[in-house]
């Protein structure tokens, strides 16, 4: 008596193809609710002449229609669509929100490192680190684009280094967090084998700590995009998303759908941003065991 067997390989992908369809099916209602929200909220808002929170109008809340059609709407006459423009000002400030990505990464992880190599240091340090977030980044980015600018830095190094600054903190305190997690028993039985610090480190701490550390790393990908186009603003660069946003302002009242499909873009970035970071933590986590996964 024989029996139909089918191979591991076919059967994972069978299996991921109704999840795809069904994320793709979910991806679809969410935008269609996300649509019907937002015009049901600004039929209702014109019809009532709501106020609160802000006064609904067409300039306010344009129909998602017309944000659509702004994309391939020329800026100038003869020009290229909007869309255009959009594209390579995302791609540039992509590549200055990578940059700062992976300072701040760098930096966050390290210093995670040495904190949970000492108490006393790590009851020192920490307190300074959490207080260096309550700085508003809009504060502290003129000065360093005003500070680095002195030393001859270039514009976008320095806006990297302020996306830099909103990555490093959480990837520091998650990072830590998962460093100090490895249960009491595995530290006791590396002691016992006679491992030394730095070998409890990185075949003990850090592997448990990956979990935490690509926590950090999806909350971090988006705020280094954030930083990015903030720090685009004092530094006057005239080719990313901050340099659109701030000129597209200027005509909010006239045109607000630039606007709005400007940040529709800026949106997509993070995403973008978040989700290479989900991609990379299934490669990096796919065949760790399962006490660190």
């Amino acid at each position: 008596m024989s029996a139909f067997v089918v191979e591991p390989s076919k059967r994972g992908i069978a299996g991921a193809l109704p999840r795809a369809a069904a994320r793709a099916v979910l991806l679809v209602a969410g935008l269609a609710l996300l649509w019907g929200v937002w015009e049901g909220y600004r039929w209702l808002g014109i019809r009532g002449h709501w106020t609160w929170p802000f006064e609904v109008n067409d300039t306010n809340m344009p129909h998602i229609s017309k944000i659509w059609h702004a994309f391939g709407q020329p800026l100038q006459p003869d020009g290229p669509p909007l869309r255009h423009y959009l594209w390579h000002w995302a791609i540039f400030t992509g590549k200055e929100a990578l940059a700062g990505f992976a300072l701040g990464a760098a930096i966050g992880f390290f210093l995670a490192v040495a904190l949970s190599q000492s108490k006393v240091v790590r009851r020192g340090v920490l307190p300074y680190i959490v207080v260096s977030q309550t700085v508003p980044i809009l504060a502290i980015a003129p000065m360093v684009v005003v500070g680095l600018g002195t030393k001859g830095v270039t514009p976008w190094v320095s806006v990297a280094v302020i996306a830099a600054y909103l990555t490093f903190f959480p990837v520091a305190i998650n990072t830590l967090r998962g460093l100090l997690s490895p249960d009491p028993e595995a530290l006791e039985l590396m002691r016992s084998y006679a491992a030394g610090r730095w070998k409890i480190l990185w075949r003990l701490r850090v592997p448990t700590s990956l979990p935490y550390v690509f926590s950090a790393l999806k909350i971090s990908a988006t705020a280094s995009v954030i930083g990015a186009i903030i720090g685009e603003t004092p530094a006057s660069l005239q080719g990313g998303l901050g340099y659109a946003i701030v000129n597209f302002n200027q005509y909010y009242s006239i045109q607000p759908a630039n606007l709005w499909a400007t940040i529709i873009v800026c949106a997509l970035l993070g995403i973008v941003f978040f989700l290479a970071i989900v991609v990379l933590e299934r490669l990096v986590l796919k065949r760790a065991p399962e006490n660190f996964a």
